[in-house]
């Protein structure tokens, strides 16, 4: 007998969250769940790095044209740095994040949620052009509404994705127990079943507490009125020392 936690029958298929996510297994079998942001988030940030790049490119020129042609010269170098550099090199230097980006919570990532790097920042950047056109980002608009995960034409190019930032979680409290080994290995979909019970049984009453108990500890083989006991255990085993 297959040794499983809250199995799905046979022909079952695996329900979609209902939130928007972006489920991500890496090569050591971990999952991450990355959260893509909106065209609203996205339009936010933009505007917000639209005007940090105006006031740069405003201060440099009034300064810079008090020198002459070659402050003109240098003024007109720093607009192109300004206008191409800029989220590039934040997005690689900064952990995917521009000024505006970073107010809003955002960040850059590829595809896999690793580090969005040089060559993919570049053409989704460069590609920018496009998703301008004809007007207004005309095309990058439609393509954020249409895509499932809000890319436009330049991330779709790039691989790449912009998501919510993941902010620091307390460690969850389990209750004071002593740790069980693991009988038997268990997919990444089973420990997080087992540990959101440890984590939510005491918002959970007696009842529906014993309930999903029973459930979750029917491959262990335990009595029922020990399932309780030994999940928590298991649990405590799972998280490691508090």
């Amino acid at each position: 007998m297959s040794a499983s936690l809250a199995k799905p029958s046979a022909g079952t298929a695996r329900q979609p969250l209902l939130d928007t996510c972006h489920l991500v297994e890496t090569p050591e079998g971990i999952d991450l769940v990355l959260h893509p942001a909106g065209l609203v988030p996205r339009a936010l940030a933009f505007a917000v790095d639209l005007a940090v790049r105006g006031a740069i490119l405003l201060l440099s020129f009034l300064v810079l044209g008090q020198f002459g042609e070659l402050g003109l010269g240098l003024a007109s170098l720093l607009f192109f740095l300004v206008t191409w550099w800029y989220m590039v090199l934040f997005e690689v230097l900064n952990q995917g994040r521009s000024p505006g980006k970073q107010l809003l919570g955002l960040q850059v990532v590829h595809d896999d949620g690793t580090p969005v790097g040089w060559a993919a920042s570049l053409t989704r950047n460069l590609l920018r052009v496009v998703d301008l056109l004809p007007f207004g980002y005309t095309l990058g608009i439609l393509s954020c509404l249409a895509h499932p995960l809000f890319k436009r034409l330049g991330d779709l190019a790039a691989g790449t994705l912009v998501i919510y930032g993941e902010r620091p979680q307390p460690h969850p409290s389990l209750p004071e127990v002593d740790a069980q080994p693991v009988p038997f290995a268990l997919q990444a979909d089973e420990r997080r079943a087992l540990l959101a019970f440890a984590e939510r049984r005491a918002r959970l009453s007696v009842g529906r507490r014993q309930e999903l108990a029973g459930i979750l500890a029917g491959p262990l083989q335990v009595p029922k009125e020990q399932a309780e006991a030994r999940l928590l255990g298991i649990a405590r085993e799972l998280m490691g020392p508090p």
